[in-house]
């Protein structure tokens, strides 16, 4: 690649420091760990590969990168882009060829959108392939905006406060699920996948129309960060700052058992301060 600009080097600098820091404050990555990189095609993953490679070089810890993609069998998915790339940064790879897109098309009604029931499936193989190849950890492409998003649609549709942790443990307990780019904003990620000129593969191959709810928030939070920037950024912080005190649930506080402490030293009260 020629020469970066400032203000590309600034880029890159900052997504490099943010995927460092985050990977550093949930301990994503110990030494001798085998991180499967899930590679989808797509602006996200590619860019988490590209920061994942350049820790690898330059981190005090030794671990091994082996990227992972899902070929899901939708029609006309290109088949020779993502081993070709992966060749030319020699990343040892595999791909997994599973026909879901066929499952989806049974189960889901026309004009319905598949996006849920296609990620599950990809996310049930993916986990058993990461068991099998012996993969301590498993890295996700989600960003900072996928975060802030998830954290809304649970609010809004789902009635829990819930997002995605930038670290997870399977239900079973077998796969830990780690996402480098927890701290990084989409526009960057964008700007800079154009810089780098990956080879995006698009995810509309099944025909599958965007999930409805998720636009609507997208929408909503991009509509707040122009009226007030950085209020995304405030957002995310929040769920890094939680006082289960200050909310209502009484499995994470003992609302019901709280009482005045007669342990306490008396308030003494100036009245000439007043």
């Amino acid at each position: 690649m020629s020469r970066l600009s400032v203000n590309q080097n600034k880029l890159q600098k900052r997504l490099r420091r943010l995927t460092a820091e985050a990977v550093t404050d949930y301990n994503m990555i110990e030494d001798g760990d085998k991180v499967m990189v899930c590679l989808s095609g797509g602006k996200d993953s590619y860019t988490m590969l590209d920061m994942l490679l350049y820790l690898q070089k330059v981190a005090p810890i030794t671990f091994e990168l082996v990227a992972v993609n899902m070929d899901q069998k939708q029609p006309g998915f290109p088949e020779e882009v993502l081993p070709a790339y992966l060749d030319s940064v020699g990343v040892p790879y595999h791909i997994l060829e599973r026909d879901t897109y066929s499952i989806v098309k049974e189960k889901v009604p026309e004009g319905k959108t598949t996006c849920s029931l296609c990620s599950r499936l990809r996310r049930g193989n993916l986990y058993t392939f990461a068991d099998e190849i012996g993969a301590t950890k498993m890295a996700l492409g989600h960003h900072r905006d996928d975060i802030i998003e998830t954290f809304f649609l649970n609010m809004f549709y789902g009635g829990n406060l819930k997002a995605m942790p930038p670290k997870l443990r399977s239900d079973d307990g077998r796969n830990v699920v780690i996402r480098p780019l927890s701290y990084c904003n989409e526009a960057d990620i964008e700007s800079y996948a154009q810089l780098q000129g990956f080879p995006i593969i698009p995810c509309n191959l099944c025909g599958s129309q965007e999930n409805l709810q998720r636009k609507v928030v997208k929408d909503m939070l991009q509509g707040w960060e122009r009226a007030t920037p950085g209020r995304l950024e405030n957002i995310f912080r929040s769920l890094k700052h939680v006082q289960p005190s200050q909310l209502a649930d009484t499995a994470l506080y003992d609302f019901v058992g709280l009482r005045i402490d007669e342990q306490a030293a008396s308030r003494v009260l100036n009245v000439m301060n007043l």
